[in-house]
């Protein structure tokens, strides 16, 4: 998934926003999907699948209803493959400052990029946070955010002829470097560098034979030690300044820096919307999963109510019983209970044909 333009023109009508675009949200936006709703799935994150995606990514999941065993990716995958024929909408890489009511009805939602969405209802399923990059904190190193300091790298980017160094000794770290050395040639970088404070790194057992299968053919160096500072000349970033374990100072030169740290989640403007909060959750009727302001319901590990588990499942049921709330809502009372198996509307909905099984 491609994050969206950015709109700065007049608000764009839509049925219904959801705040994050992890399983929990890319499961609303198809449970909304069947009570005729199309969704507009925002997230702080490039790519759909929030943390599920980026911290597990590659470890198996084994509570899925009737799946034994799948990976962050694969259940990501599923379900953006489940909500296409709802043709939601993507706003990636945005996060949401602001839901503001509006006197006549439904709300403003404006994110980071100038995107400005009038919804119907909102829906709010961004975990405990939007997740943002976890910093190397160097000074002068923000002055490069976006041109030779990433956090995360578009696939089929260039970086051929680059000098690339990966600050990072998680599995995220592994992955990039891994990626990037096996990247086609005519897009590869001329040298690669994981960097990482000691020659020890926390990755699945595949990943790191594959790591030491690169480093053993030079496409892959290892340099370790702590990172002190940056090194600049002719006003561009030029190297990276480490303590190596011996305590000795070491240059490392780069063209692009791509610091892989993990996650930090941030309630971020949540806490400014006007919603009961509890510990730092929303607050949520466990029959409707609606928050405190009528037509704004949310889900997953955001919330709070008696008796919650934080579980992947019980996402998906807050999700369905949100739906079904918002829709009775909006029509001003109750809807009937459609089944996919007899309903032609809802196979309709889902773009199934009389011939599909």
């Amino acid at each position: 998934m491609q994050a969206a333009a950015s709109d700065t023109q007049s608000p764009e009508q839509v049925d219904a926003v959801v705040v994050g675009a992890g399983p929990a949200g890319l499961f609303q936006a198809f449970q909304l999907g069947l009570q005729g709703m199309r969704a507009q799935l925002v997230d702080a994150l490039p790519f759909a699948g929030g943390q599920c995606a980026e911290l597990y990514g590659d470890k198996p999941i084994y509570d899925i209803p009737a799946i034994r065993a799948c990976s962050g990716h694969e259940l990501v995958q599923r379900l953006c493959d489940q909500i296409t024929p709802f043709a939601p909408g993507w706003h990636l890489g945005q996060r949401v400052d602001g839901v503001k009511t509006l006197a006549q009805g439904g709300f403003l939602v404006t994110t980071s990029a100038g995107t400005q969405l009038r919804a119907r209802c909102v829906f709010i399923a961004s975990g405990v946070g939007a997740f943002e990059p976890r910093a190397l904190k160097l000074p002068g190193l923000d002055a490069f955010a976006g041109t030779q300091l990433l956090h995360h790298l578009e696939p089929g980017a260039s970086l051929s002829g680059l000098r690339v160094l990966i600050h990072g000794g998680g599995e995220a770290a592994v992955q990039q470097a891994i990626a990037c050395a096996s990247a086609p040639e005519h897009l590869r970088a001329a040298h690669i560098t994981l960097q990482h404070r000691r020659d020890s790194f926390d990755a699945a057992p595949l990943l790191l034979e594959q790591l030491q299968a690169l480093r053993a053919t030079g496409r892959i160096e290892v340099a370790t030690g702590m990172a002190s500072a940056i090194v600049q000349e002719s006003g561009r970033l030029a190297g990276l300044e480490i303590i190596t374990p011996e305590g000795q100072p070491r240059r490392l030169a780069l063209d692009r820096l791509i610091v892989r740290l993990g996650l930090v989640p941030r309630l971020g403007p949540i806490s400014d919307w006007g919603l009961q909060l509890e510990r730092k959750q929303l607050l949520v009727d466990p029959a409707t999963m609606a928050t405190s302001v009528p037509g704004i319901h949310a889900v997953g590990d955001a919330i709070t109510y008696p008796g919650k588990r934080k579980l992947i499942v019980s996402a998906f049921h807050e999700a369905t019983l949100a739906a079904f709330a918002a829709a009775e809502w909006l029509a001003g009372g109750p809807i009937p209970l459609e089944y996919t198996t007899s309903s032609k509307r809802l196979q309709g909905l889902l773009g199934l044909t009389p011939d599909t099984d």
